[in-house]
């Protein structure tokens, strides 16, 4: 069962992975369509791939459930932001920096929260994209251990407006790059912790990724001309492969609402049949790991 947090705005791991249920806001906001541009990502191909990524609260909280112990080098290091000096790189680490932002506040690890958030701003003004946040408001919910909630709601409340500065610009393969990012480091954390700890759950949603890559392949391949793409096309078809390999059944059940600390969260009642090797895991966090390091680099 997953969990969407209703009233974010429309995406995804730019400081926090988020996972949200956006169809109220996105009926009160118009689709960014610009017909002038050659590459241009509609916001339902967005919207397809965000509501196939599982929420980082779900994901942080079963690792965290499980006894894991926090560990600062399942990580990319936060002085390595210097080295990121291209576009595709400053998205592609935005992303990953995201994510680990979200890990290590939901583990009260204030200081590297903070460190995150730095090599978080660092990259967005490289991309001129740093006008969309309110850092000093997101450095006072990350120096609280309680805020997460908050915190998530509060990092990601901008998205469409960056999508859509992107897109007038010319710029909307930024938009995947930070997406596809986020993910790949979120699931690097989720092979290395199941590793170590063999828990059946993890597998499992290790495997569940298989939905998500097929959704981000198919934005990618719209920019598949674009610079430095190929390459990151082609370690993720070679992913795609070990994930084709493997079955998912899904029975889908009517969504409910309930109220959670005054906010109002949707529960998807979808349940899966997943059926994965631990050679295929294996395989797995073997290639995610090749492929994060080629972006962190």
């Amino acid at each position: 069962m997953k969990k969407f947090y209703l009233g974010i705005s429309a995406l995804v791991y730019i400081l926090i992975l988020s996972n949200t249920a956006l169809a109220s806001k996105m009926n009160d906001n118009p689709k960014v369509v610009v017909l002038s541009q050659p590459y241009s990502v509609s916001d339902d191909a967005i919207m397809q791939i965000l509501q196939a990524i599982p929420s980082p609260l779900e994901i942080s909280m079963l690792i965290k459930e499980l006894g894991t112990v926090y560990n600062k080098t399942d990580l990319n290091n936060s002085d390595f932001v210097s080295k990121y000096n291209t576009s595709f790189k400053k998205a592609l680490n935005l992303g990953v920096y995201g994510t680990d932002l979200g890990f290590a506040n939901i583990y009260s690890k204030n200081q590297d929260a903070l460190n995150y958030l730095s090599s978080v701003k660092k990259l967005a003004d490289g991309l001129s994209i740093g006008q969309f946040f309110d850092y000093q408001t997101i450095k006072k919910l990350a120096e609280s251990a309680n805020n997460f909630d908050e915190l998530l709601m509060t990092t990601t409340s901008n998205f469409e407006k960056i999508n859509y500065h992107l897109s007038q610009q010319g710029r909307d393969h930024l938009s995947i790059l930070l997406l596809t990012g986020g993910w790949i480091e979120a699931l690097h954390i989720t092979t290395i912790v199941q590793q170590r700890s063999k828990h059946e759950d993890l597998k499992v949603k290790i495997a569940e990724q298989k939905i998500v890559l097929d959704q981000i392949l198919k934005v990618l391949q719209m920019f598949k001309t674009k610079p430095e793409f190929p390459g990151l096309i082609s370690d993720l078809n070679e992913l795609k492969k070990v994930y084709n390999e493997i079955s998912i059944e899904t029975t889908y059940g009517q969504p409910t609402t309930q109220e959670v600390n005054g906010m109002l969260v949707v529960m998807d009642n979808n349940s899966s049949t997943v059926k994965v090797t631990d050679a295929q895991i294996d395989k797995i966090t073997s290639l995610i790991r090749s492929v994060r390091n080629k972006i962190i680099r």
